[in-house]
This record gives C-alpha cells, structure tokens and sequence, in this order.
C-alpha cells in the first residue's frame, strides 16, 4: 500500500466544526470524503509534531483530532530529518513560525513516504517552493513525495 503523512491541516479540517466560510468548508468536507473513502487505501502515518500540534487550543477539538489520529504508525525525528529540516527552513526562507512546516517535510521524505498530505498550501503544498523543496531533498540523497491535498490524492486511483 502506498504511504501517506498526514500533515496537521489534515485531522483539523476532519474533526473541525462546519465553517461558515466557503472555501474553508468544502477543504473540510472533501477531507471528511478522503477519510471516510479512501483512507484505507494508504498506510498511514504521522509524527510526534503532528500529535503536538493536534493537541492544542480548545480542549473538546483537540480530544476529536488525537481520537481520530489513534492507531496510525508515528514516525521517528531522527538526525537526517533534523539535519534537512534545517536546510529547507534555510531554502525557503520560513519565517520562525513556519519552521514546522519544514519538519513535516522532512519527516515525510527521510521516512520514505509516498504522499505528503496536507491542506497547508503556504509553506508546503506550493506550487513555487517545490523546485527549493526538491532542491534540498536531493541534496541529501532523497526522493520526494507527492505533497498534495485531500483533493488531489482522492482522485488516485486505489
């Protein structure tokens, strides 16, 4: 079965409450459909920084994304994921508060992991960082993953 990290975006967006907003919705209701559809086509994964992440703010929201998070294999934040999350933070100029975003990378790629899914289209779904990303992965010997949304990866076939 292919690989997925689920970013952080993911579990919010699953468990949210309706959003008022349009476009906010629909992410959340195309990423209920992914869980609910396709999700057993993928073995699945997160890491330590998504448990972290998903466990704060309101206390009721956060118990509903580690519920949904329960069972799914946590990756290890070893060296080379540490050692490249520094050089994308580098390469793509991440300001302090973003500086996650280049440990979920890093985490999906020196995992070995298919698809990168994630609802972040700032700092890590995005179309004109990805040459930097791919830029980094190879200079540490790595490959890539798919980094896409909900959206995209519904449409793969399983």
């Amino acid at each position: 079965m292919p690989s997925v990290y689920l970013e952080t975006t993911i579990p919010s967006y699953l468990t949210a409450w309706r959003s008022p907003e349009l476009v906010m919705a629909a992410r959340q209701q195309i990423t209920r459909e992914w869980w609910d559809s396709r999700r057993q086509d993928f073995e699945l994964f997160v890491s330590q920084l998504v448990i972290d992440e998903a466990s704060a703010g309101d206390s009721t929201a956060a118990t509903r994304r580690l519920e949904a998070l329960e069972g799914i294999t946590l990756l290890e934040f070893g060296d080379d994921a540490n050692a490249l999350s520094k050089l994308l933070i580098r390469q793509l100029s991440l300001p302090v508060r973003a500086e996650s975003d280049a440990v979920h990378i890093a985490l999906a790629v020196v995992n070995g992991m298919d698809y990168l899914l994630t609802w972040n289209c700032t700092h890590i779904a995005n179309a004109t960082l990805r040459p930097r990303i791919e830029e980094a992965c190879r200079a540490f010997g790595y490959r890539m993953p798919v980094i896409c949304t909900p959206e995209e990866l519904h449409a793969v076939p399983p």
